[in-house]
């Protein structure tokens, strides 16, 4: 059984840790996706040239994927739910690959938008399926450093991208460099799904660490039982907790795009460096992001292993500290116009952001019953990319109005440190199984109401 600080009560740890080899499968398809998603801000400046975009184009088409990855996160979470993390998850990798390979045929504006819409429906299963996966894998003391771990690909992407997609770029040109990312994807979704086990299904899954993560809350099956239907998908919305969440996202989600769009060409217009040299300096604060994850997250869990406070308040504390550091330094960043210092700051701005993200996703397994793990994570998701849609149009019409990244920076800054209220004040306790069992009853009184 579960204590009430989250930690498996009965059961020691196993000596075999399958649950994280488990985590390759999810960091491998995060770091994909970050990577086709990245390709775009890599190959900006070439289709700038080439194709007479403008900053504000391109801020479209980073909104246009947001777009359709915020929509798509309220069916993504509910069909990981219902169908299981394998179907959904391997579909929707097949499905962005494809867009990413497609776009290197691209040329009209309209057609790109479509295919960054494609690649957000694609996407949008991603992290739900980590989040569900995790809920499954491990126990509920140590889903805040599982999660930081499949969570960083969404900081090592960015970070080895950057050269790495360059170097193609430069080599063969960047049409050919999306060729080259969506084939990848295409090899690694049939790889998933042929080979991806949950764990009642895992052999190499031995009774000691089954035990171990079942005493600790996770190990629950996909079954007939546990499919999340509409109205238990609707009472979300019943919770503070849910909402807490999705505003908290938000506004991390907001400046976060607007690095993951913008942060190659501030770089290469603020400080007049080269294309090759972009390709080097763009990574290393994605570096940070992944450092910063991975020590924010081994915190959470050693708060909660020695029982300082629960799980759950473990993550809020470490985020709402992070919101407002990353929000410090994002603010001071326009206001520098020395390169080190700005890779500096950018470094240290990614630590605290990305440290917010991982532990946001371990909440989900914390706050919501296991069956809806995915379904709270999803709309946890669809909150923040709701954010993302408007920061990256937003940034773009400040930069060509005023030839300057200044606005963006400092609007994003304060954005960013608002996350530490909303996981602060509105997200204040989980969903408790009597909490659940009465908005279940609610939404059935109101369904045979109406």
């Amino acid at each position: 059984m579960t204590d009430k600080l989250g930690r498996g009560a009965d059961v020691a740890a196993p000596r075999q840790k399958v649950r994280y080899a488990i985590l390759a499968w999810f960091l491998i398809g995060g770091i994909i996706n970050y990577v086709d998603r990245s390709a775009l801000s890599i190959a900006a400046p070439k289709m700038i040239d080439e194709l007479s975009f403008s900053n504000v184009d391109i801020g479209i088409l980073g909104s246009a994927f947001s777009w359709a990855y915020a929509i798509m996160q309220l069916p993504a979470g509910w069909l990981i739910d219902r169908y299981g993390v394998k179907i959904v998850f391997s579909a929707g990798l097949l499905v962005w690959s494809v867009a990413e390979f497609f776009t290197g045929f691209a040329s009209m504006l309209w057609v790109f938008i479509l295919l960054r819409l494609l690649l957000g429906v694609g996407e949008s299963p991603c992290m739900p399926s980590s989040a569900k996966a995790t809920s499954f894998w491990f126990p509920a003391r140590e889903r805040g450093f599982a999660s930081s771990i499949w969570d960083s690909a969404s900081k090592w992407a960015p970070a080895f991208a950057p050269a790495l997609l360059t170097a193609i770029m430069l080599m063969f040109g960047w049409r050919e460099m999306f060729a080259v990312t969506g084939v990848a994807g295409i090899i690694f979704a049939v790889i998933f799904y042929f080979f991806y086990k949950n764990p009642d299904k895992s052999r190499a899954l031995k009774k000691p660490e089954r035990d171990y993560i079942i005493a600790g809350g996770g190990g629950v099956e996909h079954t007939a039982d546990t499919k999340t239907t509409t109205k238990e998908y609707l009472a979300l919305f019943r919770f503070r907790a849910t909402w807490g969440m999705m505003l908290g996202y938000f506004c991390t989600i907001w400046i976060w795009n607007i690095y993951l769009v913008f942060l190659p060409l501030y770089l290469l217009h603020a400080f007049d460096i080269t294309l090759a040299q972009m390709g080097v300096l763009a990574g290393i604060p994605w570096i940070g992001g992944a450092v910063g994850e991975l020590i924010s997250g081994y915190i959470t869990k050693t708060i909660a292993a020695r029982g300082i406070t629960s799980s759950f308040h473990s993550k809020r504390i470490v985020i709402a500290i992070c919101a407002v550091a990353a929000g410090v330094c994002v603010v001071i960043v326009p206001f520098n116009h020395s390169l080190p210092v700005a890779i500096g700051l950018l470094t240290i701005s990614l630590a605290f952001i990305a440290s917010i993200t991982g532990n946001a996703w371990g909440l989900a397994g914390d706050v919501a019953p296991a069956s809806k793990v995915a379904s709270l994570g999803g709309l946890q998701n669809f909150g923040g990319y709701f954010g993302g849609t408007f920061s990256p149009i937003l940034a773009g019409f400040i930069v060509d109005s005023t030839g300057s990244y200044s606005l963006a920076f400092i609007s994003g800054g304060i954005i960013a440190a608002c996350a530490a209220l909303c996981y602060l004040l509105i997200l204040r306790k989980p969903i408790s199984s009597e909490d659940w069992k009465k908005a279940l009853k609610r939404n059935t009184v109101a369904g045979s109401a109406s």
